[in-house]
């Protein structure tokens, strides 16, 4: 599943993350400031924060590009002196342009949370009278926001259509290895539904995933620090009165209370989803053998795996009955936590609209960024349970032991046991 695309997977992915790490905490540790070279430098300490679309050309926006690509391009070529890989210009150089365009969607929502302060602290001053304006001013602010939205749809639409053909390119490299041991593969359970379906549901799945994760974490890093210049506003939270950081030890204890409710609630849904996928292609090969030979697909046998179908479906539906409940609750709930945590300070009349709708936004960005398992929990579901079955095709290429339930199949079919007289499970 990895080795086809990426170059030394295990290693590949180690060195990813230690590189980036660096990367940041260079960054962070004087990083920012070599710009001031090259007449690029960081902004000052105590400046306003740009408000609007000037900001991505701004001085430390532009160099923190020069720094990102030099940072693609030195991991580029270390892989690519080190271990060559057909597909790397791929798994590396595109890869690094996709997070480039996550992150500056992320910057997006930043710049947008900026333009709430001071844009709803206005319209509060129209609203009470106690600032003069006219219909332009005030449509030169929603202008701003205006064209922030339209560059960050963009952005997600350029990187939507890139995204596409580098999972297209992940799945056409699983598929050519798959492919180039066919003759080892093929008599797998299923092997022409794994090499066909399961890896266009595995790179999908992995688009969707590794996209929301790496989103979730740019997102963390780019709002914690604005909740934290935020929580001065807010001194108490409800039932804890006050302590240190509110706003973050909230956020933070929300979202770990939530992530181990659905975590606890889900822990029996890998399994049943795997199940599942085996009675559907164990019906799915009958029905496929009925079509060229009159002996197979008979009603009896076809009724009975289709009652493997159903009993199985009807088993998923009622493990997701309370998944959902847990689940949707703690969704729904999430909706007015942050009002929750700034009653005391709306009470006390400490912080405007505008600080009101931009605690809300950042406080929701970091718990939603936190929450990733919570909302991706069904993907992560459906991820686990088409590995599994890819797993098998690993296992015999590699010489290891094939799952329990694959090497069952194989023992049944040695022994003369005819596909439909197979358990499902």
């Amino acid at each position: 599943m990895f080795v086809s695309f990426f170059p030394k997977p295990k290693l590949f992915f180690i060195s990813a993350a230690v590189w980036s790490l660096l990367l940041v905490l260079f960054w962070f540790n004087g990083g920012a400031d070599l710009g001031s070279y090259v007449g690029l430098p960081p902004a000052a300490p105590d400046a306003a924060p740009i408000i609007g679309i000037s900001v991505f050309w701004s001085k430390p926006f532009l160099w923190f590009y020069v720094y990102y690509a030099a940072g693609v391009m030195l991991f580029y070529a270390f892989w690519r002196i080190f271990s060559p890989h057909p597909w790397q210009n791929w798994s590396i150089l595109v890869s690094g342009l996709i997070l480039f365009l996550i992150y500056f969607s992320v910057q997006v929502s930043v710049a947008v949370n900026n333009w709430y302060g001071p844009f709803f602290d206005y319209v509060q001053g129209l609203m009470s009278k106690s600032v003069q304006s006219t219909n332009q001013e005030f449509y030169a602010g929603t202008a701003t926001f205006a064209w922030l939205a339209l560059i960050g749809m963009n952005v997600s639409v350029v990187n939507a259509f890139i995204v596409s053909h580098w999972v297209f390119r992940w799945r056409t490299a699983m598929n050519d290895y798959f492919m180039d041991y066919w003759p080892r593969l093929r008599h797998i359970e299923g092997a022409s539904q794994r090499v066909q379906e399961d890896t266009m549901r595995f790179a999908q799945i992995m688009e969707d995933l590794g996209t929301s994760m790496v989103q979730s974490i740019m997102t963390l890093i780019a709002f914690l620090p604005v909740l934290i210049a935020l929580q001065q506003h807010v001194k108490a939270v409800p039932v804890f009165g006050e302590i240190s950081n509110p706003l973050v030890v909230a956020a933070i204890a929300w979202c770990l209370f939530g992530t181990v409710a659905v975590m606890l609630a889900g822990i029996k849904l890998p399994g049943l989803q795997f199940r599942n996928q085996r009675v559907e292609a164990a019906y799915r090969k009958e029905l496929v053998y009925g079509e060229d030979h009159a002996d197979r697909a008979q009603p009896p046998v076809a009724k009975e795996l289709f009652d493997n179908v159903r009993r199985n479906y009807f088993r998923l539906y009622a493990h997701y009955v309370y998944f959902n409940v847990v689940r949707y609750t703690y969704l729904q709930a999430d909706n007015i936590v942050s009002f929750l945590i700034m009653g005391p300070a709306l009470v006390a009349g400490t912080i405007t609209l505008g600080l009101m709708n931009q605690v809300n936004n950042a406080f929701g960005r970091v718990t939603n960024s936190i929450q990733f398992l919570v909302s991706s929990w069904s993907t992560i579901v459906e991820l686990l349970s088409v590995h599994k079955r890819l797993r098998a095709f690993e296992a015999t290429l590699s010489g290891e032991e094939l799952p329990e339930i694959d090497r069952r199949y194989l023992e049944r079919q040695a022994a003369g046991v005819k596909p439909e007289d197979q358990p499902a499970s």
